[in-house]
């Protein structure tokens, strides 16, 4: 799968997928959502304590996407759409990413960033294939489930970048890892070193900063310096109250250097 010719950021499709924006990262700007958040922002710059940050960011949140007035509604539908917050795709990525609140999720990346999934159930070829007629139809069931799920998830990644500078300023990059048992979901484009491969990652993926943990996962580990601007998500910027999930971080793809550890 190629990068589509459009997106909603500052930058095209194919620089994002790139092998050299790794090396060389600059800022992910989504047309338009830190101009509309600025308010939350303005008020998370007056916070030292992350906690709070997080527990505001979840208010704001709840209010502007009225999340909190679900009860009021008559319908089972519309009392659903808005029960079924950012949190509710969040952790239903956890549990399978190839679930419909993971294709909503991939679809986020594909229609802000312009990378399409190359992986949902089974490898995607391109935009004609079976596969990808099943990604949508789950990224549509998906959708359905809540009110303006997109343009939360805008804001969640604009506040995961911004918790990100704050905490590691002087930082552009990560050491994470994934655990896998083939590389089923991943395309293989070269081979670097010995155990050191460029790898075409899916448009999102599930790493974890805990080496060990990763193991859990697989009979090997990737290995791989992430840029911060790649990371969708993670789970320390929320309060525990929230979400759970402290060691998962979500990572968009493209092409990624990685190095293969193999395990007993």
């Amino acid at each position: 799968m190629y990068p589509t010719s459009m997106n909603r950021c500052n930058l095209p499709p194919w620089a994002i997928a790139s092998r050299h924006y790794n090396s060389h990262p600059k800022v992910l700007e989504i047309q338009g959502v830190r101009h509309s958040g600025q308010p939350l922002f303005d008020k998370l710059d007056l916070l030292d304590d992350p906690d709070v940050r997080g527990a505001l960011f979840h208010d704001f949140m709840d209010v502007r996407f009225q999340l909190h007035q679900w009860q009021r509604e008559e319908s089972l539908n519309s009392r659903k759409s808005l029960k079924n917050s950012y949190l509710r795709f969040l952790r239903g990525w956890l549990f399978d990413s190839n679930s419909v609140e993971g294709a909503v999720l991939k679809g986020w990346v594909e229609s802000r960033l312009g990378l399409p999934p190359t992986f949902h159930h089974e490898p995607i070829g391109d935009i004609h294939a079976q596969a990808y007629f099943r990604y949508t139809v789950d990224r549509m069931k998906g959708s359905q489930r809540t009110s303006a799920i997109l343009s939360q998830f805008d804001l969640l990644y604009e506040f995961v970048q911004y918790e990100l500078k704050r905490r590691l300023p002087e930082q552009t990059h990560l050491t994470l890892y994934r655990g896998v048992y083939d590389f089923a979901e991943h395309q293989m484009l070269e081979t670097l070193d010995k155990n050191r491969y460029l790898l075409r990652l899916n448009n999102l993926n599930s790493f974890t900063n805990d080496f060990e943990k990763a193991w859990e996962f697989g009979s090997r580990v990737l290995e791989t310096q992430v840029p911060l601007t790649k990371i969708f998500f993670m789970g320390g910027p929320l309060p525990k109250s929230l979400f759970q999930g402290e060691g998962e971080v979500l990572v968009i793809g493209g092409e990624y250097d990685v190095k293969v550890l193999s395990g007993g």
